[in-house]
Order: C-alpha cells, then sequence, then structure tokens
C-alpha cells in the first residue's frame, strides 16, 4: 500500500514574519505536514489585495522557527503567496494559512485586512485556505486558545474534501481556552468603523491628517461573526471572491430589460 502524503501547508501573515502570531501558527500546525513560511519582511497590515508592481522583490531565507523552512519577502502578503507557490514551492500547497493577525477581521475589516487578502489570494489560486486573527492588538497577547482552535480547524480542513477555492474568515476573541464556547458558523456582520481624520500640524506648520474611528455594529443579528466573538465564540465565516450580487443581478435582468433592447 503506497504511503499516504504529507501535507504542505504554507504559512504567511501581514504583521510580518518576526510577529508573534504567525510564530503561534506555526507551533499550532507544525506536525500536521511539511510546513513553509513565506512572510513580510516588516508589518503589512491594511494592505488588502496590494500586489508590488513598480518595485523589485526580494526573497531571504530566515531560521526564525527551529526546522521549518521560512523565507521574508519585501513585498505585500500577496506577494508572499504568489512567490511562494511560483519560485520556492513550485507547487501549489494543500493548505494556505494566514495569521495569526494581532486585532479583528470580522465584518467589513475582511475588505482591508492583508491577513485575509493572503488568504483569498490562494483560494483564487486553487488553494483552499483560511485566514487566522485574535482580537487582541497587544504583542503580549495570550494565543494559548487560538492554537487550540487554529490546530482543530485546518486538521478538520485537511481531512475533508473542500472545494479548491475554499477560504474561511477565523476570528478568535480573547480569553483562556476554557473560557471559549466553542465555533460558530457564521455571517459576515453589518458593521464598519465611523471615520474621521484628525487635522494637526508637523513642526514645520505642514497639515497632516491621522486616520481614527469607533467601531459600530449596524447589525442586531445573532448569527454574525460579531455577535459570536462578543459572546466568546470563535467565529468562522466561510467568504468568496466572486463580488457578484446575485439576487440584484436577478433583479436588474428582469426590471432593467429595457437596456437589453427588450423594452
Amino acid at each position: 500500500m503506497a504511503e499516504k502524503k504529507e501535507p504542505v501547508i504554507l504559512v504567511t501573515n501581514d504583521d510580518g514574519i518576526t510577529a508573534p502570531g504567525i510564530r503561534n501558527l506555526v507551533e499550532a500546525v507544525r506536525d500536521l505536514g511539511k510546513v513553509v513560511v513565506v512572510a513580510p519582511d516588516k508589518p503589512q497590515s491594511g494592505m488588502g489585495h496590494a500586489i508590488t508592481i513598480g518595485l523589485p522583490l526580494r526573497l531571504h531565507k530566515v531560521n526564525f522557527f527551529e526546522g521549518i523552512e521560512a523565507y521574508q519577502c519585501t513585498g505585500t502578503p500577496v506577494d508572499c503567496v504568489k512567490l511562494a507557490v511560483d519560485k520556492i514551492l513550485h507547487q501549489k500547497p494543500d493548505i494556505c494559512i494566514s495569521g495569526i493577525n494581532h486585532g479583528a477581521n470580522h465584518s467589513i475589516n475582511v475588505i482591508y485586512s492583508g491577513t485575509m487578502s493572503a488568504a483569498v489570494e490562494a483560494a483564487i489560486e486553487s488553494i483552499p485556505s483560511i485566514g487566522f486573527s485574535l482580537l487582541d492588538y497587544s504583542l503580549e497577547a495570550d494565543f494559548s486558545a487560538a492554537r487550540k482552535y487554529a490546530r482543530l480547524i485546518v486538521e478538520q480542513m485537511l481531512q475533508t474534501n473542500v472545494d479548491k477555492h475554499t477560504v474561511l474568515n477565523v476570528n478568535f476573541p480573547i480569553g483562556k481556552p476554557e473560557e471559549i464556547k466553542g465555533v460558530k458558523i457564521c455571517r459576515q456582520a453589518y458593521a464598519k468603523y465611523e471615520e474621521d481624520f484628525l487635522e494637526r500640524e508637523d513642526p514645520h506648520g505642514r497639515k497632516y491628517y491621522w486616520l481614527t474611528g469607533e467601531f459600530v455594529n449596524f447589525d442586531e443579528g445573532t448569527d454574525t461573526d460579531v455577535w459570536a466573538l462578543a459572546n466568546n465564540y470563535v467565529s468562522l465565516v466561510p467568504v468568496q471572491f466572486d463580488l457578484t450580487h446575485y439576487k440584484l443581478k436577478e433583479k436588474l435582468e428582469k426590471d432593467w430589460n429595457f437596456l437589453s433592447g427588450k423594452g
């Protein structure tokens, strides 16, 4: 009987290769397959799905994770995934996992997140993927619960015949493992930041602006990621890169038929 092939697990993030979050993610999954890390050499939070097109990209092999092949990249999280597949692995990994991000990526944050964009890029490349985030921005954050549930979710994905374009957005509440009630499969909440730009002056009298804001949840549903996290559940939201609004498409096809010359 042929020996079962060891799965290849690509790990990346947007907080940079030296961030505690990615170290905790590597430790959570290091014995589940062949782990290869390709991550930015500096923080890239809020980069979304940006790619580098006007500057050369560089890769440097590093020894940050004992016994794990790892590279730091001068580009964005999406660049890291692209380069990993094309220049390091020379094949598609069995799974790509991104994180563990320092800070929430629930609700509208998924649009801006470099963590999630790396996962989405992998799914575009037909690699099942997961983005992980912890609702704690501190570099001293306790990742024990996140490690536990990240491992369980990665194990489940590796054991399941999921669609190759699957991408999951997973967020962890702050708390110890025994304080977490479990995992809720959710929808994305309608919640966003009410933003403001503080106007200031630099020492030379020139104006500059600093983005601030308050997070506001407009969604009263109990099936959302925001609700789950507020109630001490891990939230798991299946997301997709197809942005087509299918219900609106059907409505427009019916109500706007003059555009097709039928009205």
